[in-house]
């Protein structure tokens, strides 16, 4: 193994030489770009651009343990049921704190009187340039629900501890859901005192 000590550019973004749109689609578009990335390399990436994500970790506390609102529904990329936190894209123009009280609403009939942002990431950086902005919603109240045409969602508060064993057991499989209920289990822990 070299000690010698890479020399990579301090510049964050790569050079793009060449670009055009695969696809366009209603949710996203596929981008192939031949660029030069800041460590030196040249390269061609495909890449599936998309709005951004909003996420919703929806809590009662009022039964003395947690409970988070999970949603169960199918997904057809994944061939099966799910379960969730509520969660959709952002649409054009739409701040992501509106975006998310708007899924909130739509999906499960619930709002909350308290907002804070709890994560934001890149869900798959290695070919989407997607990010997901995840809000912890607190003071819930519920609603009807409107979901759109093509939704048939189930949703149901489970207790923290549940949700986690439902993580560990493999019956929580969504990744963002995994990350939100293992974030809200940490940071319970270190607002403890």
């Amino acid at each position: 193994m070299s000690t010698r000590k890479q020399n990579y550019s301090r510049k964050k973004t790569a050079i793009v030489l060449s670009s055009r749109t695969a696809f366009r689609g209603k949710l996203f578009n596929v981008t192939s770009e031949r660029v030069v990335e800041p460590n030196g390399v040249t390269a061609v990436r495909e890449v599936v651009r998309h709005s951004g994500s909003v996420v919703v970790l929806a809590i009662d506390e009022s039964r003395g343990e947690p409970h988070v609102l999970l949603e169960r529904q199918y997904r057809y990329a994944a061939g099966d049921f799910l379960w969730e936190i509520p969660a959709g894209r952002i649409d054009e123009g739409e701040r992501p704190l509106a975006g998310a009280k708007r899924e909130l609403r739509e999906e499960t009939g619930y709002t909350a009187r308290s907002w804070e942002k709890a994560l934001f990431f890149f869900p798959s950086p290695g070919f989407m340039d997607e990010t997901m902005t995840i809000f912890l919603a607190r003071d819930l109240k519920a609603g009807e629900a409107q979901p759109e045409e093509d939704e048939k969602i189930e949703h149901e508060l489970v207790p923290l501890s549940r949700a986690v064993e439902m993580i560990f057991d493999g019956k929580i499989r969504d990744g963002k859901t995994i990350a939100a209920v293992l974030w809200l289990c940490e940071y319970r822990r270190r607002t403890a005192g």
